[in-house]
């Protein structure tokens, strides 16, 4: 794609400054300078619909966790080895949202860390090394965690990747598993290989909702017999609420609430500032202390002073502006104007979703479900050149992935829905 001279020099900036390979959204990547709400503006003054990122929880440019910033860093910021109250008041109000049982926290600045953190606690708890996951899935980047995403097997691990097994993540279109039997079945055969090998079953590392693998259509309470299974082991359960936590769902604060699986461990990280660079570990006391002492973990700048009160913020602003119960309206709303396109639009073979995860599966056609990857690209781009932005993901990359922050209205997504009618409308169905 021939780019105007102002990205061009953009792009090729970035490739000097950064090094190769650093990925940008969308054939024509958006320069944005400014953002409000569920709004972001590019350089020219364009205006885009942000139905992507989770980052800007309560939206972009909030407020409430501006103003929370502001007067923090105006007061204090520095790292936690100074007693400071603010940290302890986060912890106590963002732990207040989980079971009882969960009353500790570890705070990082990124889900990466936090993950990271997760299967150290996982391998003092259990004397063990071996971690199961999800064979499409992604929870960071860190030299240990980025040997889950076998999306992107990274070339280089450290000889880590012999403590990793695979099972398939549920697919509520080609592999439908209501009641978790065959997942459970390929958990207990991990289980057994790694018990047999030597190595050890330590922990099950989940989104609860399956985010990065396609949100497939699961019934609540979908992973309680998952739960049971990885505890008969000796295991931990590990959640990953990155995506899916603070009130998403529109049901329940976090995913593994709706699952109901009472994880060991819950991590989090991208949402919890609304872009200040925060992630956490909550887990009960005694893995806690496990952990405290087995490793002496510091992070310099994680839970500090001006963190933890954007953190604060964004809890206060999901209360104040009851942002739960908007995602359920909103997304049940999104998911009715999905389904009545979906009846005019053979190319949409499955709606699906819950709160403000919502999105399209594409397919060549309905009989075969035949996966329409590289259509779904083509969709992506003329939404973006129509000023909406979204992406792709799943096993096949061939799902709309819509998570838009947390304010999304109806509005919005009338707006969503009759410009990917035009889209669906003007973009013909090639494999």
């Amino acid at each position: 794609m021939e780019h105007d001279a102002a990205t061009k020099a953009l792009i090729e900036r970035r490739a000097r400054l950064l090094g190769p390979n650093v990925s940008t959204f969308y054939q024509d990547p958006v320069h944005v300078v400014r953002g409000e709400g569920v709004w972001l503006w590019d350089a020219q003054g364009r205006r885009y619909l942000d139905c992507y990122n989770n980052v800007p929880h309560v939206g972009h440019c909030n407020p409430r966790v501006v103003e929370a910033i502001h007067q923090q860093a105006s007061t204090l910021n520095t790292h936690t080895r100074y007693l400071h109250e603010g940290m302890l008041d986060y912890i106590e109000r963002l732990t207040g949202t989980m079971d009882p049982s969960l009353s500790t926290a570890a705070l990082t600045c990124t889900g990466s860390e936090a993950n990271d953190i997760a299967l150290r606690m996982a391998e003092g708890v259990t004397g063990k090394r071996g971690i199961i996951a999800t064979d499409a899935t992604y929870h960071g980047n860190t030299a240990l965690v980025s040997q889950l995403s076998r999306s992107n097997i990274p070339e280089l691990g450290f000889g880590l990747e012999q403590f990793f097994r695979f099972i398939p993540a549920p697919d509520s279109v080609r592999n439908p598993d209501p009641d978790a039997a065959f997942f459970v079945s390929a958990l207990e055969q991990q289980i057994a290989a790694l018990e047999a090998d030597g190595t050890g079953f330590a922990a099950l590392l989940i989104c609860p909702m399956f985010l990065n693998e396609g949100f497939p259509d699961l019934p609540d309470g979908w992973l309680k017999p998952v739960a049971e299974v990885v505890r008969r082991a000796g295991g931990v359960l590990i959640c990953d609420e990155v995506q899916s936590g603070f009130g998403r769902t529109g049901t329940h604060f976090w995913a593994y609430q709706k699952m109901d699986a009472l994880p060991d461990i819950v991590t989090m990280g991208k949402p919890m500032a609304n872009g200040h660079p925060v992630g956490a570990v909550v887990t009960r006391p005694e893995i806690m202390a496990i952990f405290r002492n087995s490793f002496s973990y510091f992070n310099t700048f994680g839970g500090n002073p001006v963190s933890c009160a954007a953190a604060m913020a964004v809890l206060e602003e999901i209360e104040a502006a009851d942002l739960t119960a908007n995602a359920l309206k909103v997304g049940t709303y999104a998911r009715e104007r999905l389904s009545a396109l979906m009846e005019r639009f053979p190319v949409i073979g499955n709606v699906r979703g819950m709160g403000l995860v919502f999105g399209a599966e594409m397919v060549l056609d309905r009989d075969s479900m035949s996966p329409a990857t590289a259509y779904t690209d083509r969709v992506v781009n003329a939404m973006r050149a129509r000023g909406v932005l979204l992406s792709k993901l799943g096993r096949h990359r061939n799902t709309l992935k819509i998570r838009p922050p947390m304010p999304f209205s109806m509005e919005n997504v009338d707006h969503l829905i009759e410009t990917l009618d035009t889209v669906l409308a003007e973009t013909p169905v090639e494999a």
